[in-house]
């Protein structure tokens, strides 16, 4: 029987600020391995935290570009901001750091909590190329990105809680601080890499691996903006066209050329499973993304939507998560981190 790690809220704190968050974490732990404490701390995060317990998490984090207050109440927290932010800070320059912090003004205004990234591995110029592409996102789709980006944050720092445990287990359960794993975790963050899941599926990479994505290459999440939760029990499925002699145009018919890939339903998340195998190179082509949006919403406008995008040559090695914001009368997307 796999050991278990108690943590207490200190711990869970410093993995993401918001009390309520840390609260139930402690509740429903304590957890054998990493996955078991992501999959809850999405449940938690999605389900269980409300608004103010999401800016209250937001409000934890140094701006971008920005050192932690040394008065931060986790410290834990304010070292690994710190780390995360390495890759930004050392490729900054006097121009871009006065222009982050410009944005960063500009952003905070317009929707009234700072700018929130996963920003391990990115570099400044990523990052305001990001915030500016955000910026111009309704402060509705812009708060549920925003949600997005902290649940991959707190991703990375349980996986930093949980590293000593894979190396150190013994069949006595033991108490880990995070203290503890600091150097640890930190050191685990060039293994994960610049993206982390924000796919219901996220887990830790295998030694064995030998794929360098940590999550499938396409991912979705439903939001049902009415009611302000994750829209569970939607049929989703994604297909890609095959017919090489032309492709697919506005107002021709389909002529058969899209084959299905998978087909797949919501969780209680509102994420689909994996729509596509997990593989480094994307093959270039169109796509169709398809949400059984009728059956969800029997007296909606939409008895279903779909989503056409285009995979490039160039962008055969990025990440597509095309998550759709839906209500009965109107829906709404956007191309995810």
């Amino acid at each position: 029987m796999e050991p278990s790690v108690v943590l207490g809220e200190k711990d869970y704190l410093a993995c993401c600020g918001s009390v309520k968050f840390a609260e139930e974490m402690v509740l429903a732990g304590p957890f054998s391995d990493y996955q078991e404490a992501a999959s809850a701390a999405r449940d938690i995060w999605f389900n269980k935290v409300d608004v103010n317990g999401w800016l209250e998490a937001f409000a934890a984090h140094p701006q971008i570009g920005e050192s932690p207050s040394r008065t931060h109440k986790s410290p834990t927290s304010a070292q690994w901001s710190k780390g995360e932010q390495s890759t930004a800070l050392a490729t900054a320059t006097d121009t871009t750091l006065e222009e982050l912090h410009q944005w960063n003004v500009r952003y905070r205004q317009k929707f009234g909590f700072i700018f929130l990234i996963f920003a391990s591995g990115r570099s400044t110029p990523e990052i305001l190329a990001e915030m500016k592409r955000r910026y111009q996102n309704r402060p509705i789709v812009e708060f549920e990105v925003a949600a997005q980006e902290q649940m991959k944050v707190t991703e990375l720092r349980l996986s930093k809680l949980f590293t000593v445990n894979s190396a150190a287990a013994s069949p006595i359960q033991t108490q880990y601080t995070a203290t503890d794993v600091t150097k640890a975790g930190e050191d685990r963050v060039n293994i994960i890499g610049a993206h982390l899941t924000a796919a219901n599926e996220a887990s830790l990479v295998k030694p064995s691996q030998t794929f360098t994505r940590t999550r499938p290459p396409i991912t979705t999440h439903v939001l049902d903006v009415a009611r302000g939760s994750p829209a569970t029990g939607i049929e989703v499925q994604l297909e890609m066209w095959k017919n090489i002699q032309r492709r697919p145009l506005f107002g021709e018919a389909d002529s058969g050329g899209w084959m299905p890939l998978v087909s797949s339903t919501t969780d209680k998340d509102g994420r689909s499973g994996q729509l596509i195998n997990m593989v480094d190179a994307l093959s270039p082509g169109m796509y169709r993304i398809s949400f059984n949006t009728g059956k969800y919403y029997p007296e909606g406008f939409y008895p279903y939507v779909s989503i056409v995008f285009e995979v490039r040559e160039s962008q055969k090695m990025e990440h597509f998560h095309v998550p759709l914001l839906l209500s009965p009368f109107s829906f709404s997307t956007y191309r995810g981190s």
